[in-house]
């Protein structure tokens, strides 16, 4: 049986970035993992309702520069900026390093496979059905301009004794294709009858752009610096250089 990977893992250095854009030596390689760890999980815990869908952080030496990409920023902002300024203090009981906060809304959350994820535990919580939350999530999606869907809760759906899994897919989903853009989201709906885990994969279609550089013939819908395009590029000069020797060998 094939393996299911991380979609957004399987296509870091193609067209995702990491999630965490730092870089140190070995000695405070372990520390920093679990500074991040412990921030991402203080402001999902803090601003539960303010719908972040991810967490990016930088680090350039001693400062640290937190990213968060959520639906409702004013959540987090609140009144004149005094929550955010709060929530630094609140970090620097974590890392005392210099922090920046930066806050990036995403204006369609019915295309973000986390967000998805989120309000069908929310929901489920709240004791709705779950085929209807599932039905209801992937109609809002593919009306927002998604590609494909994809929906799966495991668990002991509407109080089962024997825990199950069942899942709706809509569109097209090739998880193979590394050039298409496939989103990924969890997450868990702690109901009175225990866990329900909620996998939400989402196709917003392939990246396409065209590539130009140093003075180099690009190869249009590649990634720049991109396996794929360093490939693509080896092959076509391969046949150039072919078709140059045919010619030359007609003439003669």
């Amino acid at each position: 049986m094939g393996q299911k990977v991380n979609p957004i893992a399987l296509r870091i250095g193609y067209i995702e970035n990491w999630r965490g854009l730092w870089f140190t030596d070995k000695k405070q390689f372990a520390q920093n993992i679990l500074e991040d760890y412990k921030i991402r999980q203080f402001i999902k815990k803090r601003f539960a309702q303010a719908a972040i869908s991810r967490i990016v952080i930088e680090r350039l030496g001693d400062k640290i520069k937190i990213i968060i990409y959520t639906a409702r920023p004013g959540v987090i902002i609140g009144r004149r900026g005094a929550d955010i300024d709060k929530l630094k203090s609140e970090l620097g009981d974590i890392t005392p390093k210099e922090m920046a906060i930066d806050l990036q809304e995403i204006n369609n959350p019915s295309t973000d496979a986390q967000l998805i994820a989120q309000n069908i535990a929310f929901q489920l919580e709240k004791r709705v059905a779950f085929r209807r939350t599932m039905k209801r999530a992937i109609d809002q999606a593919m009306s927002s301009g998604v590609k494909g869907i994809k929906i799966k809760c495991s668990g002991r759906l509407n109080g089962a004794e024997l825990a199950r899994s069942e899942s709706y897919r809509v569109g097209k989903l090739p998880l193979h294709t590394l050039r298409a853009q496939i989103d990924y989201g969890f997450a868990e709906a702690l109901t009175t009858y225990g866990i329900i885990g909620i996998k939400v994969w989402a196709n917003k279609g392939e990246v396409i752009r065209e590539i130009k550089r140093q003075g180099e013939p690009g190869i249009q819908g590649l990634p720049a610096g991109s396996l794929f395009e360093k490939k693509a590029l080896a092959k076509k000069n391969s046949f150039r250089h072919k078709a140059e020797f045919t010619k030359e060998g007609h003439k003669q």
